[in-house]
């Protein structure tokens, strides 16, 4: 059998721990920034582990056992 693939969107945008969690980036931080407080920007460098029925879905794309 052929080796399944990946799907390259997916690989691109989420990172997957030494745990097993699936962690993204967050949301509404790629324009109109200034007129974002300083410390909702600084929010923004951290990344968020991905939650809810998204996760089942992404480790089938990530394929992810």
């Amino acid at each position: 059998m052929p080796k399944t693939k990946t799907r390259s969107a997916a690989k691109k945008r989420f990172k997957v721990t030494g745990t097993g969690k699936i962690m993204r980036r967050p949301t509404m931080r790629s324009h109109n920034l200034e007129h974002k407080s300083s410390k909702r920007k600084r929010g923004f460098r951290k990344e968020r582990e991905l939650t809810g029925a998204d996760t089942n879905a992404l480790k089938k794309m990530l394929r992810i056992r």
